[in-house]
């Protein structure tokens, strides 16, 4: 696998765009893909010239397929599949939302999933998956029980899928940020408070290393699990959160 390719669904910003860079910075031809489009242009601007940028909807199987054919044109063959895209709809069992819940489930479940189906033929052989799942799938988060479950169905299907992925050596492995300082969090916080500064001073207050997740912290897990050094590792959850949720 010396011709390292990457594609990174949901990489235009945050965490996604931080997995770009360090995977472009060792080597790796890098493709992201983003629904919105003011984030696309920014990633065109600000990522390396050779980043292959596409606007699509991580909850659009159409789009999933132009996506898969786009990437078999300019790479031919992945090495890492990172399934980072995803939405969070905050709302309790008093605020609920069916469309909301629909769109959630839509990207975070359904779109992870076939995005992975439709791209496998592209895999190499010996290929590393990776999936962004979170702490919230399996600790409590207040206002956000859907995007728990969406993100605890494809939890549940990483070790399956690591069987049925086995015989062609590629690995699947979940990352799971602890609260991360990202477009997303602050947008997920300001659905419930304005002093989304304040909030975030205090939820990094409670963490164990005193701050919050930086983008590029989880960044460099995912380097490490996309990387031969990680190639006996399947199957498996690693929690990158300071130790967020330990204490009893």
């Amino acid at each position: 696998m010396s011709a390292r390719t990457a594609l990174i669904t949901g990489g235009t910003s945050g965490i996604g765009r931080a997995a770009a860079r360090a995977l472009h910075d060792r080597g790796y031809r890098v493709a992201v893909t983003g629904r919105r489009q003011e984030s696309v242009e920014r990633a065109r601007e600000e990522l390396p010239d050779d980043v292959l940028v596409l606007r699509s909807d991580a909850g659009s199987l159409s789009d999933i397929d132009k996506v898969v054919s786009d990437i078999g044109e300019h790479f031919g063959t992945l090495t890492t599949l990172f399934l980072n895209a995803g939405v969070n709809r905050p709302m309790t069992l008093e605020t609920f939302d069916e469309s909301g819940y629909d769109e959630v489930f839509a990207v975070n479940t359904k779109g992870v999933f076939f995005t992975l189906a439709k791209a496998l033929p592209l895999l190499s052989d010996g290929a590393s998956v990776i999936v962004t799942v979170g702490i919230g799938a399996t600790r409590s988060l207040t206002g956000s029980c859907v995007a728990a479950g969406s993100h605890g169905a494809m939890l549940a299907m990483i070790p399956t899928l690591a069987l049925e992925l086995a015989p062609r050596r590629i690995r699947i492995n979940a990352v799971s940020p602890g609260m991360t300082d990202t477009p997303m969090t602050r947008a997920s916080i300001r659905t419930s408070t304005e002093d989304v500064a304040g909030t975030m001073a205090t939820m990094a207050e409670h963490n164990p290393f005193g701050r919050l997740a930086t983008p590029e912290d989880i960044a460099g897990t995912v380097a490490f699990l996309a990387s031969d050094d990680a190639s006996y590792v399947t199957g498996q959850e690693i929690v990158v959160s300071g130790g967020a949720g330990l204490a009893i």
